[in-house]
C-alpha cells in the first residue's frame, strides 16, 4: 500500500517536472559575479530549467540546514532525557537486586518490588 501511494504521488510529480524542463529549454545568461562594476564579468549561458532547479535545490539545502540548527536544542534535550531514563532504569535494577523477599513476614519484598515497577 505504501509503495502504491508513493508511486501515486511521484509519477505525476516526475511528469510535471519533465514537462517543466521541456517547456523551459531556452537559454538565459547567468552572471557569475554580481559585484562586477566594470561590465566585463563572467556570464554563462544555461537553460532556464537548470537555473530554476539549482535555485530550488539551494533553497531546500539552506532550509534543511536552518531547521537542523534550530532544532538542536530539542535534540540536546532528548539526549539528556535518554541519559536520565537510562540512569533511572539502572537504579531500578539495582534496587530490585538489593531487595529480598521476607520469607516469614509475608509479601513485603514483593510489595517493594511492585511499587518500584
Amino acid at each position: 500500500m505504501k509503495s502504491f501511494l508513493k508511486s501515486l504521488i511521484l509519477v505525476p510529480l516526475v511528469a510535471l517536472v519533465t514537462l517543466f524542463a521541456v517547456l523551459n529549454r531556452q537559454f538565459v545568461a547567468v552572471n557569475i559575479d554580481p559585484l562586477d562594476w566594470t561590465g566585463l564579468g563572467q556570464t554563462m549561458s544555461v537553460p532556464m530549467f537548470v537555473v530554476i532547479f539549482v535555485s530550488v535545490a539551494i533553497g531546500v539545502v539552506a532550509g534543511g540546514v536552518s531547521v537542523w540548527v534550530a532544532q538542536g536544542r530539542h535534540r540536546r534535550a532528548a539526549r539528556a532525557a535518554s541519559r536520565e531514563a537510562a540512569r533511572h532504569r539502572a537504579e531500578v535494577e539495582r534496587l530490585r537486586a538489593e531487595s529480598t523477599p521476607v520469607s516469614a513476614g509475608g509479601d513485603t519484598g514483593r510489595a517493594l518490588v511492585s511499587t518500584i515497577r
